[in-house]
């Protein structure tokens, strides 16, 4: 198993089949709460959705198009993290993420994000990071602030969750802006 590691309690690690029951007892018991931010939350109801999940999100590592990654807190799956898009052409990526409830408020996703940051700009060679985070997230975007990143803009009618149009907070960070 590929694995990064944060901290001594933390890694981030390639998702992998095994982990798609850990996903789906999360989404079983959060169902509510995921699916106000996250479309594909109530449609989650089986070990085969994510282990079709995990079968894209592979072959997307294997193109060099995204990583995803499990976070995983104290032995435990808690969530993900990832570069949904990794765009050579533009030197971009685009990270997405999602905490189970009953972890969030310790700096989990804060540390997992600042780490693809820098793995972006060092490992991958990229010159800037964004993140898409709906307007009412303020968890999500808190993130975003205190990872000293640059709101870019308002992108209204952006995404559709469960027939609800929510507008998006575009965050940007440049390698340059680290110096």
């Amino acid at each position: 198993m590929f694995t990064l590691n944060i901290g001594p309690d933390l890694q981030l690690a390639i998702v992998q089949p095994s982990f798609a029951n850990c996903y789906l007892e999360i989404v079983t018991v959060e169902r509510a709460y995921l699916s106000k931010w996250l479309p594909w939350a109530a449609e989650a109801n089986d070990e085969a959705f994510f282990l079709e999940f995990i079968r894209k999100s592979l072959l997307g590592y294997a193109e060099g198009k995204s990583m995803t990654c499990a976070i995983i807190y104290q032995h435990t799956v808690v969530g993900n993290v990832s570069f949904n898009s990794i765009v050579q052409e533009l030197k971009k990526v685009e990270v997405g993420y999602w905490l189970s409830e009953k972890y969030q408020g310790s700096g989990i996703v804060t540390k997992a994000v600042s780490f693809l940051i820098e793995y972006a700009f060092s490992e991958l060679n990229m010159k800037k990071v964004e993140i898409c985070a709906a307007v009412d997230n303020s968890s999500s975007r808190r993130v975003c602030e205190r990872l000293n990143m640059t709101l870019e803009g308002i992108i209204s009618n952006r995404e559709n969750v469960n027939g609800e149009i929510i507008d998006h907070a575009v965050y940007g960070i440049h390698r340059t802006d680290l110096r």
